[in-house]
């Protein structure tokens, strides 16, 4: 069955011209630039194959049942439910990724758990026009683990706008135009007094996810107080875009977490002018993460195109000092530079993902969309557990033992040194509650609607869309394919009737000898900007095959250790491991402890990384297409020569290389010493080696 009309069309319907093809789903208004690319209703993508059976996973553990195991605050008592309870973030970053779920599987429990609280908000809205949780009138008691307040901040407000907006992108509820509206009144006559940060510093670093659905309802309603709103917004939020096209400098913090003692709005300028993305230690990593979008969301309203030159410049600085080889960046609270053994959040890979997406829609550039999948396919997957009732707060590239012991994090005082073992609430709670939301987004953004009538195909995975296409026929697109692990994605297409509109597909950097068959004819076929367009006369039964062939390559990161890639995929020495449960009965619950049962300690042959495609065996294991992300199920193999190096030993659980490491070997201790090592898919590890020492051989 096709989706209802009054879902499939745009929620502000647009004059639809006779003679072309036309956007038929929510586009910018003027004076908003026109974007490339058109979100589709929630409940218009679903996963198949393993994709779907990773978001059932993720239903019958945390996200769907996350009340039940952290009732203390998302449960009964939470300030989003009218409770006396926690009533700060934790609460709506669990719906931000429940409730896309639960519509994207169509799961009628999960629904009824997600309207719980979008019905609270919506039926308590204060006549003045505010939205949350009730404010305390006298201080309440503080109690350990739980946000009370400040209930009247303005940052987790943002996160309910967001889930406000995907409810309404999945049911049309007009309640939702109606309450947004009245927030966003009350927003411009509080914050000339009140502004983004008068409460926390947190708002005025995140407000581009405020601005951004500022411009989504005015897209619906046209009004035009809502961009008086945009610009009040943008001059209260952290200058992001000046920060990524700062100047470097000297200046050096004493302060591991300065970043909260930057000077709030009214901005000081020489301040914000020391600021940059190298420094050490740095920026909160996760206001990184979501403060990446900001400059493109007001790009919409601006139509700089130097916001998109700032934020790609900023990409590149995060490589750079602190890149790591799945895609992410060392930051265990503030970044904290590029050593393999450094942590990265799961809230920083969540809200990267959200970021990477929402420019991906708005400026069409490509190389989001390859970052995108990099970090997707590679740093996601492994932070939470096969049933995904548990997670670590960092993980790392290198990381070979997950043990209390590890002293590599800025957090590992704070922390009780669980940073990186596996638990519900080891670290920080937050990631328990923001992780929810990166599966389903990623379903969300794998396909767009075009804003002449056509799709777009920017994320593979096995899936299927529905959408109207051409002149108003109903397309349903079915992606089949074994990417990442395999190179060919196939699609069929089923159409109401013909119809002639144009097809984009994503052809990936990494991809140099791409092919495109339609109906097993070959096309010749131009790429623009990393997209080929397909723009034919379309009927039913028709066939379009893309072969993306993968080849080997390597990369370089902190000191010269070296990563091998191949296509989408970072590879990692498969470490076996035995697995160690641990209750300390403190307040970061039980966890567990991985350790090492194989040997990790191995440096490549630097006369190797310049043959691969000789010297690397590649083996595509057997697999049905079902979950692939453990050591068991993983899809494809890498098989290489080592060597073992002795002195790469742990340094309190960290694979911490020393500082005088060999860097030569003769070819007759090469020969003697070598063995032949297992890459898998990053992805598919819990302990890894991920960036390797090199070794010249003599």
């Amino acid at each position: 069955m096709f989706l209802a009309s009054a879902l499939i069309f745009a929620c502000s319907p647009q004059p639809k011209e006779d003679t072309k093809n036309t956007a038929h789903y929510l586009s910018n208004r003027a004076p908003l630039v026109q974007t490339p690319y058109l979100e589709l209703p929630i409940g218009s993508i679903k996963p198949k194959g393993w994709l779907e059976d990773q978001l059932k996973r993720m239903a019958t553990g945390l996200t769907g049942h996350l009340d039940e195991v952290y009732p203390e605050v998302v449960g009964a008592r939470n300030g989003w439910l009218g409770g006396d309870g926690d009533g700060w973030e934790r609460g709506p970053y669990w719906i931000d990724g429940l409730l896309p779920l639960a519509y994207i599987l169509d799961d009628e429990a999960l629904k009824a758990k997600a309207q719980t609280w979008v019905d609270w908000t919506l039926n308590n809205q204060a006549e003045s026009g505010y939205l949350g949780p009730i404010p305390f009138e006298t201080d309440p008691t503080p109690e350990p683990g739980i946000q009370k307040g400040p209930r009247e901040d303005w940052w987790p407000k943002m996160v309910m706008l967001k889930v406000l907006q995907q409810y309404y992108q999945a049911t049309s509820d007009p309640r939702v135009v109606e309450a947004l509206t009245k927030y966003f009144h009350y927003q411009l006559r509080e914050l000339p007094q009140k502004p983004l940060d008068h409460l926390s510093f947190w708002a005025n670093r995140r407000a581009g996810d405020n601005l951004l659905v500022v411009y989504w309802l005015y897209n619906i309603t046209g009004d035009e107080k809502l961009l008086e709103l945009g610009e009040l917004i943008q001059k209260q939020t952290f200058p992001w875009q000046t920060v990524y096209t700062n100047s470097e400098n000297d200046l050096q913090h004493d302060n591991t977490h300065f970043y909260n003692q930057i000077k709030t709005y009214p901005f000081d300028s020489a301040e914000i002018a020391t600021i940059t993305l190298s420094k050490l230690p740095g920026l909160h990593t996760v206001n990184v993460a979501q403060g990446l979008k900001q400059p493109v969301v007001y790009y919409q309203k601006s139509g700089d195109g130097d916001a998109i030159a700032a934020v790609k410049m900023a990409l590149k600085d995060l490589q750079t000092y602190h890149g790591q080889a799945q895609g992410m960046y060392g930051g265990d609270e503030p970044l904290h530079g590029n050593n393999p053994v450094q942590g990265i959040e799961f809230c920083s890979v969540a809200e990267e993902m959200y970021s990477l997406e929402t420019m991906i829609k708005i400026t069409g550039d490509m190389d989001f969309a390859d970052l995108l999948e990099k970090i997707t396919y590679n740093a996601l997957p492994t932070q939470a557990s096969d049933d995904f009732t548990s997670r670590q707060y960092f993980q790392a590239a290198n990381q070979v033992e997950l043990s209390d012991r590890l002293e590599t994090s800025y957090e590992t005082k704070n922390h009780g040194g669980t940073d990186f073992v596996f638990g519900t609430l080891s670290g920080y709670p937050c990631c328990t509650t923001n992780m929810h939301q990166s599966w389903p987004k990623f379903v969300q953004n794998l396909f767009y609607a075009t804003s002449d009538g056509g799709v777009a195909a920017i994320q593979y995975a096995p899936s299927e869309v529905e959408l109207l296409v051409g002149q108003g026929a109903k397309l349903r697109l079915t992606e089949k394919t074994g990417f990442p692990f395999r190179e060919e994605v196939n699609f069929e297409l089923e159409l109401s009737e013909s119809s002639r509109f144009p097809f984009h597909l994503r052809i990936p950097a990494w991809a140099r000898d791409f092919e495109i068959l339609v109906n097993g004819q070959k096309q010749d076929v131009d790429t623009k900007d990393g997209i080929a367009i397909l723009d034919r006369e379309w009927k039913s039964g028709d066939l379009v095959k893309l072969r993306l062939p993968m080849e080997l390559n390597s990369s370089t990161w902190f000191k010269g250790l070296v990563s091998i890639e191949r296509g989408p995929l970072v590879y990692s020495l498969k470490v076996t491991h035995d697995e160690k449960a641990k209750d300390r009965g403190d307040r970061f619950r039980a966890f567990t402890e991985v350790y090492p049962t194989s040997d990790w300690n191995f440096a490549l042959s630097q006369s190797d990384l310049e043959n691969l495609e000789d010297v690397v065996g590649i083996k595509e294991t057997e697999w049905d297409g079902s979950y692939p992300w453990n050591l068991e199920n993983a899809p494809v193999e890498l098989h290489l020569s080592a060597v073992q190096l002795p002195e790469w030993t742990l340094v309190n659980g960290a694979p911490q290389l020393p500082e005088k490491a060999f860097s030569k070997i003769s070819k007759e201790e090469w020969e003697g010493r070598k063995k032949t090592v297992t890459l898998i898919p990053y992805g598919c590890t819990t302990l890894r080696i991920t960036e390797f020492p090199t070794l010249a051989i003599e």
